[in-house]
């Protein structure tokens, strides 16, 4: 399988920022929007975004095992990512792993059976006034996340599961 026309669009249009010839500056958007389309980053995902950005396959998974927002093996419907670092922690981030762990009964690194949640954990996001900080998906930051929020936001990211799966 290659990458879609519409993926290497946006990976043309990120790589256009550089300057000409440096096309592999692109790699981390290149991850970016390989990993949305597919959902996780495979062998064979790497080495198409190496072909396409014409740089090493080796130097496409530093990249992509460097960084925590890339995954190098399938996820859940839905990655929830909590800060564990010193101030989410004293804000009550343990309190918020352990409620997550034992509602969705998996560990860290871990999915669901239904293959619905995945859980992480992360270093700082640079939100430590609002802690303890959740992110949904790498793109959605939730904020001063207690069991009754973490309730209410596994219950909704179900509802729209559920409604996606009647929809399609």
């Amino acid at each position: 399988m290659s990458l879609s026309a519409v993926a290497c669009q946006k990976i043309d249009k990120a790589s256009a920022k550089a300057p000409a010839g440096r096309k592999q500056s692109a790699v981390m958007a290149a991850l970016t929007i390989a990993q949305e389309e597919r959902g996780w980053l495979s062998p064979e995902t790497l080495r198409e975004v190496a072909e396409y950005l014409e740089m090493p396959p080796v130097a496409v998974y530093e990249v992509a095992s460097f960084y925590s927002m890339y995954h190098l093996k399938p996820t859940g419907r839905f990655v929830l990512t909590l800060c564990t670092n010193l101030p989410c922690a004293l804000q009550g981030a343990d309190e918020a792993a352990r409620h997550l762990q034992k509602t969705l009964k998996i560990g860290w690194n871990e999915t669901t059976e239904d293959g619905m949640f995945t859980l992480l954990q992360a270093e700082c996001m640079g939100a430590c006034q609002e802690a303890p900080v959740l992110l949904t998906g790498h793109q959605r930051m939730c904020c001063k996340m207690k069991p009754p929020q973490i309730d209410a936001l596994l219950t909704q990211l179900r509802a729209e599961a559920a409604k996606e799966e009647r929809k399609g």
